[in-house]
């Protein structure tokens, strides 16, 4: 008796035992985005929580005669360059660096690095 395989399509033929590309890109899809719910719900109940986010120009000179002079009006001269990026600090941790741009009437600064 001769035993003969089963009938296959030629796709399945084709197929490997494992999963083809598709399905592996498919399932790490699906892991990634597990993954993310699970992380968005770990951070749900600290989002509302305050914290100070502060920019930083650093003035390195700056001495305590200076601090005293400040009237108003006063203009603090500084070594610090417009194209060099200030750290952007939360809670005193320091999270990027940022540059200052206009917006508006107002001062805002724009992330450009992360920490």
């Amino acid at each position: 008796m001769s035993a003969t395989a089963p009938a296959m399509s030629p796709a399945e033929a084709q197929k490997p035992g494992g999963p083809t590309a598709r399905e592996k890109e498919s399932e790490n899809k699906n892991e990634n985005e597990i993954k993310n719910q699970r992380e968005e719900a770990r951070w749900r109940p600290a989002l509302g929580l305050p914290c100070q986010l502060t920019v930083e120009l650093p003035l390195p000179n700056f001495k305590v005669a200076d601090f005293l002079a400040l009237r108003a009006g006063s203009v603090v001269a500084t070594n610090w360059r417009t194209a060099h990026d200030v750290p952007l600090r939360i809670n005193g941790t320091l999270i990027a660096w940022a540059e200052f741009e206009g917006a508006g009437s107002r001062l805002a600064v724009r992330v450009t690095e992360l920490a």
